[in-house]
């Protein structure tokens, strides 16, 4: 199925039962995301749905929750004026395209929040799909720690940030 408009909504606790099995499906898999397996659904949940000044939204198609992003600054303080994000995106949807709106919305709320950018702090070099949207959406990879991610088929492999200047 091609996906060209999903709808995109804030995220709300009754949202959860539907983005969990997705993200512990993705944590479990191990390929793009170091946090700990086996967490519980209160546990993830808290890891999650972020807290305000930061949001978590939904994608939906048809009344389906199919993907999810959560935001905020990237840093408090003096590092709370570039933003951050995550992304998951439920991968037996058969979507397309879900990512990229995802991440499309992400960088105009960042915009219009007035962050001076964006950085991810963690892409799994090897998650080639991930590097390649980002950059389409004018990401760089300003730097690669080697070996920071244990990935199952791979071993070691390096964690990228990626930066977008909206300055």
């Amino acid at each position: 199925m091609t996906i060209a408009d999903p709808s995109i909504r804030p995220a709300t606790d009754d949202d959860w039962p539907q983005i969990f099995p997705f993200w512990a499906r993705i944590v479990t898999e191990g390929r793009t995301y170091a946090y700990p397996e086996g967490l519980t659904s209160a546990q993830a949940h808290g890891l999650w749905m972020e807290p305000a000044p930061g949001r978590t939204v939904v994608a939906e198609v048809g009344g389906r929750v199919v993907g999810s992003a959560k935001m905020g600054p990237n840093r408090p303080g003096r590092g709370a004026h570039i933003a951050t994000a995550s992304f998951m995106v439920d991968a037996e949807a058969g979507t397309r395209g879900v990512g990229r709106a995802l991440g499309e919305h992400v960088v105009a709320w960042a915009r219009e929040g007035g962050y001076a950018g964006i950085q991810f702090n963690a892409v799994v070099e090897t998650n080639e799909r991930a590097v390649r949207l980002w950059r389409s959406l004018g990401f760089e990879v300003i730097g690669t720690v080697p070996g920071a991610f244990d990935h199952p088929e791979h071993g070691p492999v390096g964690l990228h940030v990626m930066f977008l200047d909206l300055g």
